[in-house]
């Protein structure tokens, strides 16, 4: 595989919207939950929202089913018209947000800055942790046998890769040319790289 630098996505939203988005064994899971207790945000995962709206009986959750009982993907405006259900929801006094899972491609991040838009808010920070690719198969494999997940194994490990660096990279470039993306060197102690991540948001 060529040796390629990866970047992470998760996002604050309300006061600052900040975005962070990444490949598989980047450490967005760990540092989201630094980020979460630091600065008291909420969390929205659309796996969860989609099995909630889903489980709910909601006419959003009703669409999602009949696309996903078809073996069809649920489409990213529909995604979008559920996160945008949950975050208003959690009302105006919320300090921020984590979306997980979302964005994952361009037409993704352009569906979400229209949602944010139509709210006066917007993505202010995007936190792109950068790791190569040795070091990455390395984490997944080690989390594997760590937790026993099947999926986690090198073969699997790369496929996750290049599906991540030929759909979700090009989101680098797109949130670059916001002026949005603060690079984080993603190599080194938890405790560091969060360091840097605190800082880039309370920037």
């Amino acid at each position: 595989m060529r040796n390629r630098n990866t970047n992470l996505n998760f996002s604050l939203f309300t006061l600052n919207y900040s975005l962070n988005f990444g490949a598989p064994g980047s450490g967005k899971g760990t540092q989201s939950d630094k980020i979460i207790a630091e600065f008291g945000v909420e969390h929205i995962s659309t796996g969860d929202v989609l099995r909630a709206e889903i489980k709910a009986g909601t006419e959003l959750g009703k669409t999602a089913s009949a696309y996903i009982n078809e073996g069809k993907l649920v489409p990213d405006s529909l995604i979008v018209d559920m996160l945008a259900s949950t975050l208003d929801s959690k009302g105006k006094d919320i300090k921020g947000v984590i979306f997980d899972g979302f964005p994952r491609t361009i037409a993704q991040a352009e569906a979400l800055d229209a949602m944010l838009k139509d709210r006066g808010q917007e993505v202010n920070v995007v936190i792109g942790l950068e790791v190569d690719d040795a070091e990455l198969i390395k984490r997944i494999i080690a989390r594997g046998q760590t937790s026993g997940r099947a999926d986690d194994n090198e073969e699997t490990a790369k496929k996750r890769l290049d599906t991540y660096y030929s759909q979700t990279l090009p989101l680098k470039d797109f949130y670059i040319k916001q002026g949005k993306y603060a690079k984080i060197n993603g190599v080194g102690s938890i405790d560091d790289i969060y360091a840097e991540i605190s800082a880039a948001i309370k920037k």
